[in-house]
C-alpha cells in the first residue's frame, strides 16, 4: 500500500508539471492549459519567495546607505507579511468570484510592480517599509490562486502533495534571494538590482494575465461567508499552529540570518550569502519532505507534530549552542527551514473540511493565519531585539532572545493541535 501510494504522487506530479513524452495529438488542450497555467503561477510564486526573503542581504546596504537598522528591517519584513495576510480575505472572495486569472495579474501588477518603484527610491527606512508594505500586497494571490485550481482540478488525496510540489519549487525565490542577490547588488548596486526585479515583476503578471486559466464557476445556491468557515469546530485546533509554524523558519531566513551572523561571527557579504542560500535550499527540502508523507504514512496530523515538534527542538538549541561556531550554527539554521516547511501539508489538513463553494475563502482563510503569525512575530521579535539590545553584554544576546520567543509560541502552537481531529482524503 505503501509503495502504491508512493507511486501515485508520482504520477499526480509528473502528469501536472512535466511534458509527457508523447505525441502532442495525445495532449488535450484543457490539459496543456492547466499545466502552462500551474507553471506561470509557479514562476510568480518564485517572486512571491523572493521578496519575503531578500531584505536579509541587503541589511549592510541599506544601513550604510538610509539607515535601516536590522531593527526597522525586521518591521519592515513584518509589513510584508502583515500587508499580505490582510490581503487574504479580499483575496479568497475575489478567487471565489473574480477568478485567479484577474486577481493575480493586477494586484501582482499593480502591488508588486509598484512597491518594487517605491524601494528603488526610498531614501529613509519609513519608504522601506511602505515598499513592503506594497510588495506584499502584489504577492498575496499568487500562491492561494495556485491552491485553488489545484483543489478545484484535481483529486482531493493529491492536494498535499502537488501543493508542497509548487511550494517546492517556488522556493526557489528563496535560493535567489541570497547569493545571486549579494553578486547582483555588488555588480548593479541595490537601486538598480531592485528595479531590474521589478521590471521582472510586471513582466510575469502579463503573462499571468494572457496564460492562466480558470477553473469552471461553481454553479451553487449555497451561500457562505468567512464567518461559516469560522464556525468549524474541526479547525480551531489547526489555525493556532498554522499562526506559528512557519515564524521560526520565515523570520530567520526572511530576515535574522544577515544580521545575525554578521553580528555574532563577523560574516562577511559572501559568507552571509551562503549561509542563507544553505538554509534556503534546507527549505525547499523540507517542503519535498513533507509532500507525499500524508498518504504514505496515512496520517496528517503526526506528520505535522512529529515534523514541527523536531523544528521547536531545533530553535532551543540553538538558543543553547548558537555562538558556538559557524558552521554548526548554519546547520541547526537549516534543520528549522527543512522542518519549517510543513504549511503545504496543514493547508491540506485544513482544506479537508472545506465544501467546495467555500474554497476560495478557506485556503485564504489559513495563508492569512500562517502569513500573519509570521508577520507578528517579525514585529514581536523587532520589539524583544530593540529591547535586548540595549543592555546585552554580548553580540548573541538579543538574538537569542529573539529565538527563545520562537521556541515559545511553537511549543504553544503544538499543544493545541494536539486536540485536533486527523483526517487524510
Amino acid at each position: 500500500m505503501r509503495v502504491n501510494a508512493a507511486n501515485t504522487v508520482v504520477q499526480d506530479i509528473y502528469s501536472t508539471f512535466s511534458v509527457p513524452q508523447k505525441s502532442c495529438n495525445d495532449i488535450t488542450i484543457m490539459e496543456t492549459k492547466m499545466r502552462n497555467t500551474l507553471i506561470t503561477l509557479t514562476l510568480a510564486y518564485v517572486l512571491s519567495q523572493f521578496y519575503r526573503a531578500f531584505l536579509a542581504v541587503l541589511a549592510g546596504p541599506l544601513y550604510s546607505e538610509i539607515g535601516a537598522t536590522a531593527a526597522q528591517l525586521s518591521s519592515a519584513s513584518g509589513y510584508w507579511f502583515l500587508a499580505f495576510a490582510m490581503m487574504q480575505i479580499p483575496v479568497g472572495w475575489a478567487l471565489d468570484t473574480i477568478g485567479p486569472k484577474r486577481t493575480t495579474a493586477a494586484l501582482l501588477a499593480i502591488g508588486a510592480g509598484g512597491g518594487t518603484m517605491v524601494f528603488a527610491m526610498a531614501s529613509a527606512p519609513w519608504q522601506i517599509g511602505l515598499a513592503m508594505a506594497m510588495i506584499g500586497i502584489g504577492c498575496s494571490p499568487v500562491l492561494m490562486a495556485s491552491y485553488y485550481i489545484i483543489a478545484r482540478s484535481f483529486p482531493a488525496s493529491s492536494f498535499a502533495t502537488m501543493a508542497a510540489f509548487l511550494v517546492g519549487l517556488g522556493s526557489l525565490g528563496n535560493i535567489g534571494a541570497a547569493y545571486p542577490m549579494t553578486l547582483l547588488v555588488e555588480i548593479l548596486g541595490w537601486r538598480q538590482s531592485i528595479l531590474m526585479i521589478g521590471g521582472i515583476t510586471v513582466a510575469v503578471a502579463m503573462l499571468c494575465y494572457l496564460i492562466v486559466r480558470d477553473p469552471p464557476k461553481i454553479l451553487t445556491t449555497q451561500k457562505g461567508s468567512i464567518l461559516d468557515l469560522l464556525r468549524m469546530r474541526a479547525i480551531w485546533f489547526i489555525l493556532p499552529l498554522v499562526l506559528v509554524n512557519h515564524a521560526p523558519a520565515g523570520g530567520l531566513r526572511g530576515l535574522w540570518i544577515g544580521p545575525y551572523f554578521t553580528d555574532v561571527f563577523d560574516a562577511t557579504v559572501i559568507e552571509v550569502g551562503t549561509v542563507t542560500s544553505i538554509m534556503a535550499i534546507a527549505m525547499i527540502a523540507g517542503s519535498f519532505f513533507y509532500g507525499p508523507l500524508d498518504r504514505i504514512f496515512g496520517t496528517r496530523k503526526w506528520v505535522i507534530f512529529l515534523g514541527n515538534l523536531s523544528g521547536a527542538l531545533l530553535c532551543f538549541l540553538l538558543y543553547l549552542t548558537g555562538g558556538s561556531g559557524l558552521w554548526s550554527t548554519m546547520g541547526i539554521m537549516a534543520g528549522i527551514g527543512f522542518f519549517g516547511a510543513s504549511f503545504p501539508i496543514l493547508v491540506a489538513h485544513g482544506r479537508s473540511f472545506f465544501p467546495d463553494h467555500l474554497m476560495g475563502r478557506g485556503v485564504t482563510l489559513i495563508n492569512l493565519f500562517g502569513i500573519g503569525g509570521v508577520g507578528l512575530m517579525q514585529n514581536l521579535s523587532a520589539r524583544v531585539y530593540d529591547g535586548e539590545v540595549i543592555k546585552a553584554a554580548m553580540p548573541i544576546d538579543p538574538y537569542n532572545s529573539v529565538i527563545l520567543v520562537f521556541f515559545g509560541i511553537m511549543v504553544i502552537g503544538l499543544i493545541i493541535y494536539l486536540f485536533s481531529q486527523d483526517r487524510t482524503d
